[in-house]
């Protein structure tokens, strides 16, 4: 009973947090067609959320000791990379053709673990990689000649990649020279907001090298911008950006993970692609043929399958969604409600 009611009530925060992170991309195209360089958009996301989870990281400021190398490529690759790669994607493509691109993620991690680590892969992750790729020709309309633009495809790919590397180092050395798994022998597994909290403040202290903020033009914050013929103002998107997409879209999801199973997690999180894309076709007029709705399915349905076949380590993430990254303790069917950390979707 207490189970059932727990479920229940993870399923909204979870819908909250696919919704939120699914509008990220929406509300950051216009600032970007407006005149804003898509990594002045992402510096803007992240460093307002790292000002807004500021209290979070003084409260955790023990994880700087413990967990460094989880801090740092939770900022490096999940964070700065995943969503440099995804701004600069959404500014030449679909907001929808974009994310769904990204969920290869799954995908590209059971390749890591068939071909470079030459562990074996079941029939049914193999059919969940077959499913996605299928379902990405023809999102991108491959019999059309690639009629989208090839940068914006291998931008969004890049963005995918990004996750694979943030698994990959987490699998490789998630407890940071801790000895067992995460909860074992007296290690204490570190607290997902406060790796969110921190994963925002390196992001933004590395995206303030790259982007060179100061060379921004701030006029266009003080303006409006169009979404599909209407005006909004520039503030308001960018509130949007970084209170809702970013700041109550880890944090809810952080909550859902804690009150869902991870199955029932992994589908929900699916759910952000599909509301991304409906939110792009209603504000920003983007729409996707027929092919490209049902290859998107596809795309999900061979994300999940792949998601939910990866071979899970003791301290190693399993991707989930588009970036959801949840860490497997020994006992696989238990995530954050034990302590295991919750990394939250790396993106969007």
């Amino acid at each position: 009973m207490h189970a059932s009611q727990g479920r229940s009530a993870g399923l909204g925060p979870a819908l909250a947090s696919a919704f939120a992170f699914g509008g990220s991309g929406v509300a950051a195209k216009p600032l970007i067609e407006a005149g804003l360089d898509p990594l002045h958009v992402v510096w803007l996301r992240v460093a307002g959320a790292a000002l807004v989870m500021l209290p979070v990281v003084w409260r955790h400021r023990d994880l700087v000791r413990s967990r460094p190398v989880l801090l740092l490529g939770f900022g490096l690759l999940a964070v700065a990379g995943v969503q440099a790669f995804y701004f600069a994607a959404i500014s030449r493509i679909p907001v929808g053709v974009a994310l769904l691109v990204e969920y290869l993620a799954p995908a590209l991690v059971l390749g890591w673990v068939r071909f470079v680590q030459r562990r074996p892969v079941t029939r049914r992750a193999a059919v969940g990689v077959v499913l996605a790729v299928g379902g990405l020709a023809c999102v991108v309309e491959v019999w059309s000649g690639l009629s989208f633009d090839v940068v914006g495809l291998l931008l969004a790919l890049g963005a995918a990649c990004c996750q694979v590397g943030y698994f990959v180092l987490s699998d490789q050395g998630g407890a940071d020279g801790a000895d067992g798994a995460d909860g074992a022998d007296g290690v204490e597994p570190p607290h997902p907001v406060g790796v969110i909290a921190y994963g925002l403040l390196i992001g933004a202290a590395v995206l303030t090298v790259v982007a060179q903020p100061w060379g921004m033009d701030w006029s266009v914050l003080g303006g409006t911008v169009g979404m599909d013929g209407t005006d909004v103002p520039a503030w308001l998107l960018l509130v949007w950006i970084v209170l809702l997409a970013t700041v109550i879209a880890y944090i809810t999801g952080v909550i859902s993970v804690r009150l869902l199973s991870p199955a029932v997690a992994g589908v929900v999180a699916c759910l952000e692609a599909v509301i991304a894309t409906v939110l792009a076709w209603v504000l920003l007029g983007e729409h996707l043929s027929a092919p490209q709705l049902l290859g998107g399915a596809m795309v999900l349905i061979g994300a999940f399958i792949a998601q939910s076949s990866t071979p899970r380590t003791p301290s190693g993430p399993v991707v989930q969604g588009s970036g959801a990254a949840v860490a497997e303790g020994p006992d696989s069917g238990r995530v954050v409600a034990e302590g295991e950390l919750s990394a939250g979707r790396a993106v969007m």
